[in-house]
């Protein structure tokens, strides 16, 4: 991402890109905390949340990163308008030139949307999320969560759990995870395992038993029943017995493992509520507050590139 005007995917980035946003990113967290965040960095500039699908975290997390650095911001939930109205994307992609937009956040149910309108638009572009395929920015706060409590994320094994195969942040996940030295565990049962993912470089297992014995981090995974046709997994009550994370099945894992997900979550089917709620173990609100703080990281990084591009 050092040159890069958008940001896309973590594939492609090298490791000190991304130490160099999880940095800036760390700042930001004892910034905002401080209630200290520079909220002149984006005056003057247009942030436009361009949501073809539905993503009240994500979204929001966006937005208070925008209006925490004072840029102008505007939600556009597409899904509800143009779309439906015919619009093509590249229809919107002439408006939002029109709009003289200058950061684009985008989500979108098709992989590959966001580089497609990154052809398109003047504006830089982020990917919130695009089918299948990635999610960077929240691998991004993950890993910088993973890395305010364990120091850093060489040599950590880190295990992803649950429906993989329709996971864009399991898949973000282990392309950083890896560029960053760590270890990955995926486990999961065969029907939410892509076919082939051992050759990124991870261990595969199909039971919890085997897959959390040495494990720093535990990385639940909601399953993404929109996305997946029907039969892949029994019931839910059936899939926690199996695959649900509790306070039995983590301590399989090391003494000190600590919890993450993306949300939302499913409580009582990949969760324990009082796993999800321990305030010893789970790093899951954590996420959140990391959230806003990569994501203002971000867009000021891009930001300042775009101010020396024109």
């Amino acid at each position: 991402m050092a040159q890069a005007r958008h940001l896309l995917a973590i594939e492609g980035m090298h490791p000190p890109d991304i130490t160099q946003l999880l940095d800036l990113a760390e700042s930001y967290a004892l910034l905002n905390r401080s209630g200290k965040a520079p909220r002149d960095l984006l005056r003057g500039r247009t942030l436009i949340n361009l949501f073809f699908e539905d993503s009240t975290r994500t979204r929001t997390s966006f937005e208070l990163a925008g209006k925490r650095l004072g840029a102008d911001v505007i939600n556009m939930s597409v899904s509800a308008s143009a779309v439906n109205k015919g619009e093509t994307l590249l229809d919107t992609a002439t408006t939002l030139n029109a709009m003289n937009c200058d950061l684009l956040v985008v989500r979108h149910d098709q992989s590959g949307a966001p580089a497609l309108l990154a052809q398109k638009v003047d504006a830089c572009v982020i990917n919130a999320g695009d089918g299948t395929h990635e999610h960077p920015t929240q691998a991004l706060l993950d890993a910088l969560t993973i890395r305010r409590h364990k120091g850093g994320l060489e040599a950590l094994t880190i295990a992803i759990c649950g429906d993989i195969a329709h996971s864009r942040v399991a898949r973000s996940n282990i392309l950083l995870l890896l560029t960053l030295g760590a270890r990955v565990h995926l486990i999961g049962p065969p029907t939410l395992m892509p076919a082939g993912i051992e050759a990124l470089g991870v261990q595969v297992f199909h039971s919890m038993e085997e897959g959390l014995p040495g494990c720093d981090i535990v990385m639940m995974l909601r399953l993404q029943k929109e996305r997946m046709a029907r039969g892949l997994v029994p019931s839910a009550r059936e899939y926690f017995r199996r695959y649900g994370l509790d306070h039995t099945r983590l301590a399989l894992a090391r003494p000190d493992a600590l919890v993450l997900h993306p949300g939302p979550m499913n409580r009582g089917v990949e969760i324990d509520s009082a796993v999800a709620d321990d305030p010893h173990r789970s790093l899951i609100r954590e996420q959140v507050e990391m959230g806003v703080a990569v994501r203002m990281a971000v867009l000021d990084t891009l930001a300042r590139r775009q101010t020396r591009n024109v």
